[in-house]
């Protein structure tokens, strides 16, 4: 952590067993099951936790974007975050396409405000030169 740095929040959770087990907040609030991911098992996988994640901070640093260029942001915005889990000869992993809905902002506004939550978002920045990451219009 710099110098400057200021912590907000920290998220905790106790997982056991890996992907088949369960997994638990340390407020309770997440409570879940986990799974492989195309497996018959019963709750999530960390691929569709982190997608989920992606998508609500993503959001919010649209909203910040968008009041920076003075845009107010649809109520019926949506980002369909699809998280690959991806297997080579050097391994596992990840790659990731974030589908942006912003209905009746014109494309160059919303390619502005997308570009900009990208730089924001500090999912973005975790993975910005780790994973391939595609941001899409739709």
């Amino acid at each position: 952590m710099s110098e400057n740095q200021k912590v907000i929040y920290t998220g905790k959770t106790h997982t056991t067993g890996g992907r088949d087990s369960a997994s638990r907040s340390s407020d309770g609030r997440l409570d879940t099951k986990l799974s492989s991911p195309g497996s018959a098992g019963q709750g999530t996988n960390p691929e569709q936790l982190f997608a989920a994640g992606w998508s609500a901070c993503f959001i919010g640093a649209m909203g910040f974007a968008a009041s920076g260029l003075k845009v107010a942001l649809p109520a019926d915005l949506a980002v369909n975050t699809e998280v690959d889990l991806c297997s080579s000869t050097g391994g596992y992993s990840l790659q990731a396409r974030l589908n942006v809905s912003l209905p009746d902002i014109d494309h160059e506004t919303a390619r502005a405000i997308v570009d900009a939550a990208h730089q924001i978002c500090p999912y973005s920045k975790a993975t910005r030169g780790n994973i391939n990451v595609t941001i899409n219009l739709v």
